[in-house]
């Protein structure tokens, strides 16, 4: 019986896929599974995922049409409960790839501090660094609060990868389908649910920033998707008295109005999404006294002054960047 399960979708990473099954078929714990979800890749991903599975009997691919991360997830999720034993969950996402100590360390933080949720450190890697060695440095875990956590962390507090899950956390919980940023509607309320969550720190997760992943494509109104989760976010926190990380989640979303609204304008996308993003504004104005009381500046604060004061700061950061490569 396999105490954890890996999920690792699987979409169009054909450049990728070996590093990151290889990764994880590497762990120091070997007591897993691996279940690899083909969602329809268009290239050779599926018979890769199919060729490993003949090698290794840890190995299980499903095979679905192209639905979307959400959808993928979901479907390694309901694999995991209705046919396997495993007690533990992690994700990985397919462009990405682990230390060998990933699984090692956040199923030790987890049983040694009796939580339903252990976390590691990422490390961006991009194509200037992807070389560089990297070295796991030595176990040691700290017990957070989920308030603490979900405020001091932020990346980490709200993707899906790099935490270890206890299975049972999933029982009535799924990703929704067809959104991006969909681990935003999902993590909190898993983090939320517990007292306490353990964080391991030290890089164990490579997080790769694919030049041709969702994140880095163009923008386009999908991207809105990011408001609701805030919204429901703001909510939760709300109604069960987590105002420390309400007022948090208040702060993220107002940045975020602001900067979907000019990615709007430069996009010369309709107009309905502009004035929706601007209503939401004004109310947010209007009922939180740590926003600008006056409106008419405020305005013209949000159609002058910060578009300009954005595209002075990227000025300085890549004469800053030129001026540290000399």
């Amino acid at each position: 019986m396999p105490i954890i399960s890996v999920i690792v979708p699987v979409y169009k990473v054909e450049p990728y896929i070996h590093r990151c099954i290889d990764s994880i078929l590497s762990q120091t714990f070997v007591d897993f599974e691996l279940i690899l979800i083909d969602d329809g890749s268009p290239d050779n991903c599926p018979d890769i995922c199919d060729e490993y599975a003949l090698k290794d009997n840890k190995i299980h691919v499903i095979h679905q049409k192209n639905s979307g991360l959400s959808v993928a997830r979901n479907a390694g999720l309901d694999y995991v409960s209705s046919s396997s034993n495993s007690e533990w969950i992690t994700f990985v996402d397919s462009d990405d790839w682990i230390d060998k100590h990933y699984l090692e360390y956040l199923y030790k933080a987890a049983n040694e501090s009796n939580t339903n949720i252990s976390s590691c450190v990422y490390r961006i890697i991009n194509d200037n660094n992807y070389n560089q060695e990297t070295r796991t440095t030595k176990y040691r875990c700290d017990i957070y609060t989920p308030e603490k956590y979900y405020i001091d962390n932020r990346v980490n507090a709200v993707v899906a990868w790099g935490k270890l899950y206890k299975k049972q956390l999933f029982c009535s919980l799924r990703y929704p389908a067809g959104k991006i940023n969909e681990d935003e509607f999902v993590t909190y309320r898993l983090l939320f649910n517990e007292t306490e969550v353990s964080v391991v720190d030290v890089n164990l997760y490579m997080y790769y920033q694919n030049p041709n992943g969702i994140m880095n494509s163009d923008w386009s109104v999908r991207r809105l998707d990011v408001l609701d989760a805030f919204e429901e976010q703001i909510s939760f926190f709300y109604k069960n008295s987590f105002f420390v990380a309400y007022d948090h989640a208040l702060k993220r979303y107002a940045v975020s109005l602001m900067t979907n609204l000019i990615r709007l304008r430069e996009k010369k996308e309709s107009n309905i999404y502009e004035k929706k993003i601007i209503r939401k504004l004004r109310s947010l104005l209007i009922k939180k006294s740590y926003v600008l009381k006056n409106e008419k500046y405020y305005l013209w604060y949000l159609d002058t002054a910060f578009p300009n004061l954005m595209r002075f700061y990227w000025i300085i950061k890549n004469k800053c960047k030129s001026i540290s490569k000399q």
